[in-house]
């Protein structure tokens, strides 16, 4: 097969529609996810809510915090309301934290620039913190039936498979052809965009699959090029990998009668606005903060690799349990310097926005 072209992709969508629309809404109808919470909804504000948490997540672990925060935050101007630490509560666990911050931003200019409604079309959606062009896709094609694309990374990975396109999306040029070809596959009649869009998601969460594809009950399996080629999971093609990076740090676990000192991590950076315990970047400056005799017991505890999406981070954290000095020379030498520390009872650390890692070994 000869390298496609952006002109050669379009015409093939052009070929394949509206047939490859209409099989896919009609699949839906019949195979697709009927079961999830935030589907066969008009509401923005759930189906944006949904589409935050989904990005990077999957659904099964989504399911929980979605029902938490709806208990929450019933409506936007609750969430716009609340301060930002209880949302980051919520969120904890769930990890990518600006997806937290920039909802909270989000929920307060939906309230005070648009009286509290979602904008009712793409255009105007992708103006709003932490909205780009998928989830601004999909808020119109559920909620205003909007003749618009989604492209997330399952999109991708089926359009391009059907339409065999095989060109590096890491290139925004053929990334953007992708995105003209599936504007040219949408159903005709935007009542379907609802479905159809629903369908995009269900076929590669569930037969589309980036490894071993269940291509023969896929509704596309006929017309599919990416099959024909017998070789499906060479789709789509995304050369260009993210640098990745190292980290070492060493957590200050200070204990006394049963709390345990946090402080807020600053506005920027990973885990931003989150609580969590001193991060050292040596272990000799735990010597340096607490005397030996300030301190009833000391435990090196086994180091704790964090996968970030960029970043290795190894975290090496040393519990000291301090007697009442220790305690008040902590207090005096870590407020020196961060205004924000405390004190934090074990038992209510559940009220307390805390970085997964951290939560599991106070927990553990």
């Amino acid at each position: 097969m000869s390298a496609p072209t952006s002109q050669s992709l379009l015409r093939q969508a052009q070929q394949v529609s509206p047939d490859l629309a209409d099989r896919l809404v009609a699949w839906q109808h019949s195979q697709g996810r009927h079961h999830l919470p935030w589907q066969r909804v008009r509401d923005p504000y759930r189906v944006w809510l949904s589409e935050i948490m989904l990005q990077q997540t999957q659904v099964s672990t989504v399911l929980s915090y979605f029902d938490r925060f709806l208990q929450r935050f019933p409506d936007v101007a609750a969430l716009a309301a609340s301060p930002l630490d209880d949302v980051l509560t919520l969120w904890s666990g769930l990890g990518y934290y600006s997806r937290a911050r920039n909802l909270h931003r989000c929920a307060q200019d939906v309230v005070n620039l648009h009286g509290g409604r979602f904008p009712s079309n793409f255009v105007s959606l992708q103006t709003l913190p932490g909205i780009g062009p998928s989830t601004a896709a999909a808020i119109a094609a559920f909620c205003f039936d909007e003749r618009v694309s989604i492209m997330d990374g399952n999109v991708k990975r089926v359009l391009s498979r059907v339409l065999g396109w095989d060109q590096d999306l890491s290139v925004k040029a053929h990334e953007r052809a992708l995105w003209d070809a599936s504007q040219a596959v949408l159903p005709l009649k935007p009542a379907d965009m609802p479905s159809y869009t629903q369908g995009l998601m269900d076929l590669g969460a569930t037969l589309c699959t980036q490894r071993k594809p269940a291509c023969l009950t896929c509704p596309w399996s006929d017309i599919c090029l990416a099959r024909q080629t017998d070789e499906p999971e060479r789709f789509p093609v995304k050369t260009r990998k993210l640098k990745r990076s190292e980290r070492e740090s060493w957590w200050l676990w200070l204990h006394w009668r049963d709390q345990v000192w946090l402080q807020q991590m600053p506005d920027k950076g990973v885990w931003a606005g989150l609580w969590t315990m001193p991060l050292l970047d040596d272990e000799a400056q735990v010597a340096e903060l607490v005397g030996s005799q300030l301190v009833s017991q000391a435990e090196i505890q086994p180091r704790l690799k964090h996968v970030l999406t960029h970043l290795d981070w190894y975290l090496h954290p040393r519990r000291l349990v301090l007697n009442d000095e220790g305690a008040a020379h902590v207090h005096s030498a870590l407020t020196g310097h961060d205004a924000s520390g405390r004190w934090v009872a074990l038992a209510d650390l559940g009220n307390w926005g805390l970085p997964a890692p951290l939560r599991r070994l106070l927990q553990g």
